[in-house]
């Protein structure tokens, strides 16, 4: 229930003494200061008193991440003078599982994968969000339909509802290459996926070697296929298509995704296209991979990889990225693919509520945005107050999505999406079958169900 208490809440916001100031002491960003939409904030914090309430939330932020979202928390608490306890984990999902069973969950759990939000709230562990908040994701988030689906689930009476709120994304549709390479050589940035076939046919009758990839990550090798072959489904079907091969409901031998493997091969079993030949794929280390882009000439022009990427790169290398593009002639859209983090109430409360409501705020995304690593398909923000160019780019490609889905590998059973895809995908490009290798992991799909 909402209280409404204009005044304090008028203080809270501009007053520069006594205990309301002390609740400003350790924002990160002065209240009233900067470019972000402090009328957010203010109209929050005339909504709220919740003086003497704690909102506890477990996470799986831990380091410099979870100083990050404390650092947003903080306003929360200031506006509304409750108290929050965040706690992070690097074992959050066996954590919040055990929590859970043992009756003593947090109020709110910050889910890194939407499967889990599917299992708690399937035995009642988690509370529904409202429909209003439903509506509010479809109108203020890009592709928010896509959103409002991702955390859709059954409760223990399988009716469907909304119980998590996307916040923080991270973005994998991106190319990566050295604009002072691509210059030199008079090659442009494709706008669709036949612009890039095109291109990466151009680069190899000049004699170069359009692509960097690597699929080796010790016991986790041929993860970076999937994100591939992920993308290339949401850019040749229907986000429908994707969703029920996901979750089984069309069998991963069917044509659709057969298909989508050898769009991938076309790739990386290209001896032409690709660095070091077909050979070096699954041998290559994916942190390895892209350094082709930065020697002198070239060994490779576009490595196609997640956000996360430059961390490998050489210090002071010259890289950017483009949307990896969807086919022109398929009419589906600029879908992105992708993974985030979820908020959702494990023990309701009017604090919790209330926490839940300040997501919906842009200050509550301004703020982590305009420090460190983080995107998010607010379309109410201000672009302008991300940490780096870099970031408002990726941001851009994630507000011009028309549809968003989670990484597909994560989403499955774990001896499929962590198993028997990985290594499927590393005996697809040593050569097998894209059809033989995705009967052998529809019959382990069998096996398991």
């Amino acid at each position: 229930m909402r209280n409404m208490y204009l005044a304090s809440a008028a203080a809270l916001a501009l007053s520069a003494s006594g205990a309301l100031a002390d609740a400003h002491a350790d924002l990160t960003f002065p209240v009233g200061e900067g470019d972000f939409n402090w009328d957010s904030y203010t109209t929050f914090a005339d909504a709220y008193d919740l003086s003497g309430q704690t909102v506890t939330i477990t996470g799986p932020w831990t380091g410099a991440d979870a100083e990050l979202v404390n650092s947003v928390i903080a306003y929360f608490e200031a506006a509304t003078g409750a108290n929050v306890e965040y706690s992070g984990s690097d074992s959050f999902e066996q954590d919040i599982v055990i929590a859970t069973q043992a009756d003593s969950p947090p109020n709110i759990a910050v889910f890194p994968q939407p499967g889990l939000i599917s299992d708690l709230a399937s035995r009642g562990e988690l509370t529904p969000l409202s429909e209003d908040t439903a509506q509010w994701l479809r109108d203020n988030y890009a592709a928010g339909e896509s959103w409002v689906s991702l955390a859709t689930a059954a409760g223990p009476d399988g009716t469907e509802a909304l119980y998590g709120f996307f916040y923080k994304v991270d973005v994998k549709s991106l190319v990566w290459y050295s604009p002072e390479a691509f210059d030199e050589a008079g090659y442009d940035v494709p706008e669709t996926m036949e612009d890039l076939l095109a291109l990466s046919e151009e680069m190899v009758e000049n004699g170069e070697t359009p692509w960097c990839i690597g699929l080796g990550s010790g016991a986790a090798t041929g993860w970076p296929a999937t994100d591939w072959v992920e993308d290339i489904m949401l850019r040749t079907q229907s986000p429908e298509i994707y969703d029920q091969w996901v979750a089984n409901e069309m069998p991963f031998d069917a044509p659709e995704v057969v298909n989508a493997i050898e769009v991938f091969g076309s790739f990386a079993r290209n001896n032409d296209w690709v660095n070091g030949g077909s050979a070096a794929v699954a041998a290559t280390d994916f942190r390895d991979s892209p350094g082709g882009l930065f020697t002198f000439p070239p060994e490779c022009y576009m490595h196609r990889q997640a956000s996360f990427i430059p961390t490998f790169f050489p210090e002071d290398s010259d890289a950017d990225f483009f949307y990896f593009p969807a086919f022109e002639g398929e009419d589906l859209g600029s879908p992105v693919l992708g993974a985030g983090t979820a908020f959702g109430i494990t023990e309701d409360s009017e604090a919790t509520q209330a926490f839940m409501a300040f997501l919906q705020t842009p200050i509550a995304h301004e703020v982590w945005m305009a420090q460190s690593g983080f995107l998010t398909p607010h379309t109410g923000v201000n672009s302008e107050l991300f940490a780096s160019d870099t970031l408002r780019q990726m941001n851009d490609i994630l507000l011009e999505a028309t549809t968003f889905r989670f990484d597909a590998s994560d989403l499955m059973p774990s001896e499929i999406g962590q198993g028997i895809f990985w290594s499927g995908m590393v005996d697809f490009v040593g050569g097998e079958d894209a059809a033989s290798v995705a009967g052998r992991i529809q019959a382990r799909w069998q096996e398991i169900q």
